[in-house]
């Protein structure tokens, strides 16, 4: 039986391009309607476009940490489509790249506060005005972190501490939301976005060469197992995360 979330809404941030708007793409496809946010609103009308229109999308622009919009966007999921069930927290940045230590210590919380309070904060918004209060199976919630957040990187920092943080505040949520809200999220490894496109660009055989699978992820791969830990397939599962990365964890790779 093929994953359905008909009647379904789901909030998805950092979605104008890349793995957030892949992952809009696919619950879409899958018959839910979403509400997609972004930093530019000329990059989420384009996305609104591609995602069917109106009917299936509709744009919030704003930053993910800022609290006003995060109130406006969940106030205007519930206004335009009548219900909330599902929040995707993939809005994450990492302005740093190599020793920690040369990090600006500004930089730094800023990666946490959008990374992880943020995530925090969408979620506690969510929670309160209702998610998945609509009908069975309840809500659900995920969480985009990394695989930078299982071990050390020597290069990203910051970025792997967020996201090592956001992995526990998945199993925390996880553990104290149940049964009414399921939180899950998905690790992934190297995925072909401009968001990755430092990791691998000049080099994309060199850096797939190390992983099992001979290749690097891309936007769809993380779409359709989001789609999955979001239905009701994965109903017994709650404060898991998902690995996703080509096997290249499994020699001990980052």
């Amino acid at each position: 039986m093929s994953i359905t979330h008909e009647h379904k809404v789901a909030i998805v941030t950092g979605a104008s391009r890349g793995i957030g708007l892949a992952i809009a793409r696919r619950l879409v496809a899958d018959g839910a309607q979403v509400v997609i946010t972004a930093r530019k609103a000329e990059a989420l009308a384009e996305a609104v476009e591609a995602l069917g229109g109106p009917a299936h999308a509709l744009a919030v622009a704003g930053h993910a940490d800022d609290a006003a919009h995060q109130d406006v966007v969940v106030a205007a999921a519930r206004a335009t489509f009548g219900r909330l069930d599902y929040l995707v927290n993939n809005a994450g940045i990492n302005p740093s790249y190599g020793p920690m230590l040369d990090t600006d210590i500004d930089a730094a919380r800023k990666v946490l506060e959008v990374n992880v309070l943020s995530a925090f904060s969408w979620t506690q918004k969510a929670v309160r005005a209702g998610l998945g209060s609509t009908g069975a199976p309840g809500g659900a919630i995920v969480n985009v972190a990394s695989i930078a957040g299982l071990g050390a990187t020597g290069v990203l920092g910051w970025y792997a501490v967020s996201k090592a943080a956001l992995i526990h505040l998945t199993t925390e949520l996880g553990y104290q939301l149940g049964p009414d809200v399921r939180v899950n999220a998905v690790a992934p490894a190297v995925v072909k976005t401009a968001f990755a496109q430092a990791l691998y660009e000049g080099r994309e055989e060199e850096v797939a060469a190390r992983y099992p699978l001979k290749r690097l992820g891309v936007p769809d791969d993380i779409a359709s197992a989001v789609s999955f830990l979001l239905s009701s397939d994965s109903s017994w599962m709650t404060g898991q995360t998902l690995i996703l990365d080509g096997g290249v964890t499994l020699g001990g790779g980052m």
